[in-house]
């Protein structure tokens, strides 16, 4: 079986080396190229100030990331999910390994081998040589839909990089989306359900009822 942990962070810059930090981690999980449902989603309290420019990009503040666990406190659930022997999908992984190993090395853990990574954007720029590499411009060519896509937000990126992934290796299987009636996103710890729209409409009968109800009324404030 193999399986393979779409990954995605967010940063309060692009230098780990001049102090920036993860402030988010999303991972989707895939067995056997199938998404199984799990996932790891976290937000980061990065103990310092949150950069107006980085801000910008995803729309997390300080004020919100202050009430969320360190990284110290919540790397070793990362790496228990990650495993030992997964395959990490990452649009471009020398970007997000380069903070996640920097953080782990300030931690006193073992960095993660790059060997383990699969960059998407160089499988894009293989692919499709000259062409935009982005996840936005790859949601665009293989007609992902990231109209929910405002902000960058590790989570939602990490869905999204999962579908465009299995694009670029060579099409999405027939039952990878997750289904219309329920779909659950593990957000902030919190299991959170959305259901699909239920239909409410009257029934012939309730509609005579209504009729009929109304043709007592003397003056409603509505007809006003």
């Amino acid at each position: 079986m193999l399986r393979q942990i779409v990954l995605d962070t967010e940063t309060t810059g692009f230098r780990y080396s001049d102090g920036d930090k993860i402030v988010e981690i999303g991972c989707i999980e895939l067995e056997n190229f199938l998404p199984t449902g799990n996932t790891f989603h976290q937000y980061i309290n990065p103990e310092r100030a949150m950069p107006l420019d980085a801000f910008k990009v995803h729309g997390l503040s300080d004020e919100f990331l202050e009430k969320f666990p360190t990284i110290s406190d919540i790397i070793s659930d990362f790496l228990e999910f990650i495993g030992d022997d997964s395959v990490l999908v990452i649009h471009n992984a020398q970007f997000d390994m380069g903070f996640l190993n920097a953080e782990l090395r300030a931690l006193g853990r073992t960095p993660i081998s790059m060997s383990r990574a699969i960059d998407t954007v160089k499988l894009a720029r293989e692919k499709f040589p000259g062409a935009p590499a982005s996840l936005d411009a790859l949601c665009r060519r293989f007609k992902v839909d990231n109209s929910g896509r405002e902000l960058h937000g590790a989570l939602l990126d990490a869905e999204l990089l999962s579908e465009v992934y299995l694009e670029l290796i060579g099409g999405r299987q027939p039952d990878f989306e997750l289904s219309d009636q329920v779909k659950t996103l593990d957000i902030k710890k919190q299991k959170v359900t959305i259901r699909a729209l239920r239909s409410f409409r009257a029934t012939h009968t309730e509609k005579l009822a209504h009729k009929k109800f109304l043709s007592k009324l003397k003056a409603p404030i509505w007809f006003d």
